[in-house]
């Protein structure tokens, strides 16, 4: 249990913790209800509307990441994150007076989508590069993973409040509850001890987007995990229109809708505690997890009573964060600090702008072929991710034969490098500038002497 929650023995990650979980219960209740307004109050039902309200939200962080990243990287995380959650609350604030006084309709829901988007895209990367900060490097990873746990705690109770809230009081009271719940985060922040974050390098070197883009695409395993979380974000994570539109399949009213956004943050929650159990990040749980993804989302789209359909849930709640846990963990822990923030922003412009693309398709072929088509496209997403990650696992020789077993076979996460062909090849070390991508001194590289020739051969 301990080694579960190490993390917590630095003073500033346990009050960032605490602090989160109360604000992403407010949050959870207010995306429940934005959801169900526009699916039920500004539309009759229209799947279609909804995805392109999220189109709307998730879509800044891929237009903006060229500077989302950078503003990261030059400038005092801290203070980041106390600008845009200001300015998150007052968004709240603005929208539930808008609805109290039933002025609001769809228009108006799809531009203040739009700048919860632009907050967001500033907020994100700075946030998940500011857990790094608050602990040492050693417990980054169960930072991650303990930040999602925070996350999808709150996730088990704020849909399951927020879609009750919307019955017994209306739409505009959880976005004013949602409002008082940053106050939170803005204390915590206010809390945290400067002298006691981790010194970060500071890199001000022009063109951060393209230092960033350079470095990942000098990193083929950062490629493949990109690509496998763009797949899936795009085609397989759209939940709140597949939880919606299978609630009103079901009969369901928003309480309904909201349970099963709670159920499904149990195998959430799971998931990301069991990944703060491990020691670091690894590819193969990436891929292993993708493949459980695709399974479980074809299987829930199957079931044929609201009862099992939920128990279905937990299963895609589990495969999804333990995902997107080892994603992040992997992507934090193996960059190089300078360009942490730069390489976060893109990551995050990958899982949050993968939905500007296949929301709309997602609530298109729920309108026109229901939600069990789009549920069962999403899977095939996962099925198709997890088919490029062993692709890439089998290609870049991490499956090799175990050296104490002739007919069994290993998984490294890292391919062997012969220390002789290493010298041979850069007699002399290489120059870091920008036509140069910097090399991550964490990225994990396993080395091999070479073997003398038998003197038979």
């Amino acid at each position: 249990m301990s080694q579960m929650f190490r993390s917590f023995g630095a003073f500033n990650y346990r009050v960032w913790f605490f602090g989160a979980i109360i604000s992403n219960i407010g949050g959870w209740m207010q995306s429940t209800a934005q959801d169900w307004v526009v699916l039920t109050e500004l539309t009759h039902n229209d799947a279609t509307a909804m995805g392109a309200t999220m189109a709307l939200q998730f879509g800044p962080p891929l237009v903006l990441v060229g500077l989302t990243g950078r503003v990261a990287d030059r400038f005092d995380r801290r203070h980041i994150l106390l600008v845009t959650q200001s300015t998150l609350m007052v968004l709240a604030v603005c929208v539930a007076t808008l609805l109290l006084t039933h002025v609001m309709t769809l228009p108006l829901m799809l531009v203040f989508a739009a700048c919860f988007g632009i907050a967001n895209a500033f907020d994100a990367p700075a946030r998940q590069a500011f857990v790094s900060d608050m602990v040492t490097m050693e417990n980054a990873s169960n930072a991650v993973a303990l930040n999602s746990a925070s996350f999808n705690m709150a996730r088990l109770i704020g849909p399951a409040v927020g879609g009750l809230a919307i019955v017994a009081l209306g739409s505009g009271w959880v976005f004013v509850a949602n409002a008082a719940t940053f106050l939170a985060m803005i204390v915590a922040l206010l809390l945290i001890r400067s002298r006691e974050l981790m010194p970060r390098p500071k890199n001000r070197r022009s063109g951060g987007l393209i230092v960033g883009l350079r470095y990942v695409r000098g990193r083929p395993d950062l490629m493949v995990v990109f690509v496998m979380v763009f797949l899936i974000g795009a085609f397989g994570m759209n939940f709140p229109i597949f939880a919606s539109t299978m609630a009103l399949e079901f009969h369901k009213q928003a309480d309904g809708y909201g349970v099963l956004s709670s159920v499904l943050a149990i195998g959430s929650l799971t998931g990301a505690l069991l990944a703060a159990r491990r020691d670091r990040a690894r590819v193969r749980v990436l891929m292993i997890a993708a493949g459980g993804f695709g399974v479980a989302s074809i299987v829930s789209a199957q079931m044929p009573t609201y009862v099992l359909y939920a128990v279905t849930l937990v299963f895609v709640g589990f495969s999804t964060v333990t995902m997107l846990t080892t994603a992040n963990g992997y992507v934090q822990t193996t960059t190089d600090p300078a360009l942490r923030g730069r390489v976060l922003a893109l990551y995050m412009a990958v899982v949050m702008g993968a939905t500007p693309i296949g929301a709309p398709i997602a609530g298109w072929v729920a309108d026109a072929f229901g939600p069990r088509a789009a549920i069962t496209m999403g899977g095939i997403a996962g099925l198709l991710s997890f088919a490029i990650g062993a692709g890439w696992m089998l290609y870049s020789g991490r499956l090799h034969r175990r050296e104490d077993a002739r007919f069994l076979l290993t998984l490294d996460e890292t391919r062997p490098v012969s220390i002789v062909e290493a010298m041979d090849r850069a007699v002399t070390p290489p120059i870091i500038s920008t036509a140069n991508p910097i090399t991550s001194a964490t990225t994990p590289i396993r080395t091999e002497p070479r073997l003398p020739k038998d003197d038979g051969e």
